[in-house]
Protein backbone atom coordinates (compact mmCIF):
# COMPACT_ATOMS: atom_id res chain seq x y z
CA UNK A 1 0.00 0.00 0.00
CA UNK A 2 1.46 3.67 -0.56
CA UNK A 3 0.41 5.18 2.16
CA UNK A 4 -1.45 8.69 2.36
CA UNK A 5 -0.22 11.33 0.29
CA UNK A 6 2.05 14.22 1.41
CA UNK A 7 -0.03 17.58 2.11
CA UNK A 8 1.10 20.09 -0.40
CA UNK A 9 3.69 22.59 1.04
CA UNK A 10 1.70 25.99 0.73
CA UNK A 11 -1.08 24.86 2.71
CA UNK A 12 0.95 23.52 5.78
CA UNK A 13 0.56 25.26 8.79
CA UNK A 14 3.51 24.37 10.88
CA UNK A 15 6.80 25.05 8.87
CA UNK A 16 9.47 25.20 12.07
CA UNK A 17 11.05 28.76 11.08
CA UNK A 18 12.76 30.49 12.92
CA UNK A 19 12.67 34.03 13.25
CA UNK A 20 15.31 35.36 15.55
CA UNK A 21 18.20 32.99 14.16
CA UNK A 22 20.88 35.20 13.68
CA UNK A 23 24.43 35.29 13.40
CA UNK A 24 26.20 37.69 15.16
CA UNK A 25 29.63 39.33 13.67
CA UNK A 26 32.04 39.03 16.55
CA UNK A 27 34.59 41.01 14.67
CA UNK A 28 33.02 44.10 13.53
CA UNK A 29 34.06 47.09 14.11
CA UNK A 30 31.04 49.32 13.19
CA UNK A 31 29.02 48.96 16.56
CA UNK A 32 26.28 51.45 17.07
CA UNK A 33 27.62 54.22 19.58
CA UNK A 34 26.62 53.32 23.19
CA UNK A 35 24.14 55.59 24.63
CA UNK A 36 25.30 57.34 27.53
CA UNK A 37 23.59 55.94 31.41
CA UNK A 38 21.51 58.86 32.73
CA UNK A 39 22.12 61.44 35.09
CA UNK A 40 20.71 59.86 38.87
CA UNK A 41 19.48 63.26 40.66
CA UNK A 42 20.92 64.45 43.79
CA UNK A 43 24.72 63.66 42.92
CA UNK A 44 24.17 59.95 42.65
CA UNK A 45 27.36 58.06 40.41
CA UNK A 46 26.63 54.97 38.48
CA UNK A 47 28.80 51.88 40.22
CA UNK A 48 32.09 51.71 38.57
CA UNK A 49 30.84 48.26 37.71
CA UNK A 50 27.58 48.97 36.03
CA UNK A 51 29.49 51.70 33.80
CA UNK A 52 31.75 48.52 32.96
CA UNK A 53 28.53 46.44 32.13
CA UNK A 54 27.56 49.10 30.29
CA UNK A 55 30.44 49.12 28.17
CA UNK A 56 30.32 45.82 27.43
CA UNK A 57 27.13 45.39 26.75
CA UNK A 58 27.45 47.88 24.18
CA UNK A 59 30.69 46.64 22.60
CA UNK A 60 29.12 43.22 22.17
CA UNK A 61 28.17 41.66 18.90
CA UNK A 62 24.78 41.36 20.50
CA UNK A 63 24.67 45.17 20.78
CA UNK A 64 23.94 45.18 16.42
CA UNK A 65 20.38 43.24 17.42
CA UNK A 66 19.11 45.56 19.80
CA UNK A 67 16.61 48.53 18.24
CA UNK A 68 16.18 52.08 19.66
CA UNK A 69 12.82 50.37 21.69
CA UNK A 70 15.79 47.73 23.43
CA UNK A 71 17.37 50.70 25.04
CA UNK A 72 14.92 51.17 27.92
CA UNK A 73 14.94 47.50 28.82
CA UNK A 74 18.16 47.64 29.04
CA UNK A 75 17.98 51.24 31.36
CA UNK A 76 15.80 49.36 33.94
CA UNK A 77 18.41 46.23 33.90
CA UNK A 78 21.46 48.66 34.51
CA UNK A 79 19.41 50.28 37.19
CA UNK A 80 18.98 46.73 38.43
CA UNK A 81 22.59 45.81 38.68
CA UNK A 82 23.68 48.91 39.78
CA UNK A 83 21.29 48.11 43.17
CA UNK A 84 23.11 44.82 43.19
CA UNK A 85 26.39 46.36 43.41
CA UNK A 86 25.55 48.39 46.31
CA UNK A 87 23.60 45.89 48.37
CA UNK A 88 23.82 42.27 46.67
CA UNK A 89 21.00 39.92 47.70
CA UNK A 90 20.06 36.40 45.92
CA UNK A 91 16.50 38.13 45.08
CA UNK A 92 17.91 41.18 43.13
CA UNK A 93 20.18 38.85 41.56
CA UNK A 94 17.35 36.66 40.59
CA UNK A 95 15.66 39.39 38.72
CA UNK A 96 18.31 40.54 36.75
CA UNK A 97 18.45 36.96 35.70
CA UNK A 98 15.23 37.23 34.42
CA UNK A 99 15.61 40.55 32.87
CA UNK A 100 18.68 39.81 30.83
CA UNK A 101 17.56 36.91 29.08
CA UNK A 102 15.42 38.77 26.84
CA UNK A 103 19.09 40.49 25.82
CA UNK A 104 20.95 37.67 25.11
CA UNK A 105 23.54 38.46 27.46
CA UNK A 106 24.01 34.76 28.23
CA UNK A 107 24.97 31.70 26.25
CA UNK A 108 21.72 30.09 27.03
CA UNK A 109 20.33 33.16 26.54
CA UNK A 110 21.72 33.37 23.00
CA UNK A 111 20.97 29.41 22.53
CA UNK A 112 17.07 30.20 23.06
CA UNK A 113 17.09 33.22 20.75
CA UNK A 114 19.40 30.65 18.72
CA UNK A 115 21.91 33.60 17.72
CA UNK A 116 25.55 32.41 17.36
CA UNK A 117 28.69 34.48 17.17
CA UNK A 118 30.40 34.51 13.59
CA UNK A 119 33.96 34.75 15.73
CA UNK A 120 33.53 32.11 18.21
CA UNK A 121 32.95 29.42 14.92
CA UNK A 122 36.14 30.72 13.02
CA UNK A 123 38.32 30.71 15.82
CA UNK A 124 37.47 26.91 16.20
CA UNK A 125 38.28 25.90 13.27
CA UNK A 126 41.14 28.08 12.85
CA UNK A 127 42.07 25.67 15.82
CA UNK A 128 41.58 22.54 14.86
CA UNK A 129 43.14 23.14 11.51
CA UNK A 130 46.12 23.85 13.21
CA UNK A 131 46.03 21.01 15.54
CA UNK A 132 46.11 18.49 12.62
CA UNK A 133 49.03 20.68 10.82
CA UNK A 134 50.95 20.53 14.09
CA UNK A 135 50.62 16.92 14.50
CA UNK A 136 51.38 14.32 11.66
CA UNK A 137 49.33 11.35 11.82
CA UNK A 138 52.06 8.98 11.89
CA UNK A 139 53.86 9.85 14.39
CA UNK A 140 51.56 11.00 17.36
CA UNK A 141 50.80 8.29 19.56
CA UNK A 142 47.51 9.29 21.71
CA UNK A 143 49.38 6.98 24.54
CA UNK A 144 52.44 9.70 24.54
CA UNK A 145 49.85 11.81 27.13
CA UNK A 146 49.85 8.86 29.84
CA UNK A 147 52.79 8.58 31.93
CA UNK A 148 53.40 7.43 35.75
CA UNK A 149 54.64 10.52 36.11
CA UNK A 150 58.29 10.23 36.45
CA UNK A 151 58.65 10.84 32.71
CA UNK A 152 58.68 7.28 31.62
CA UNK A 153 56.99 6.05 28.39
CA UNK A 154 54.12 3.96 29.16
CA UNK A 155 55.05 0.61 27.95
CA UNK A 156 58.68 0.96 29.18
CA UNK A 157 59.65 -1.15 32.10
CA UNK A 158 61.16 1.06 34.98
CA UNK A 159 64.64 -0.19 36.99
CA UNK A 160 64.10 -0.85 41.04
Amino acid sequence: MPGRIPKDPAIRQRRNRSVTRAVLDGESQQRKRAPSLFRRGEGAKWHPMTRAWWRDVWRSPMAGEYVQADIHGLYRLAVLIDQFWAEPTPKLAGEIRLQQQAFGLSPIDRRRLEWTIGQAEGASNKRHRRQAKDMDAAEYDPRSVLGDGDGAKPGTAIAA
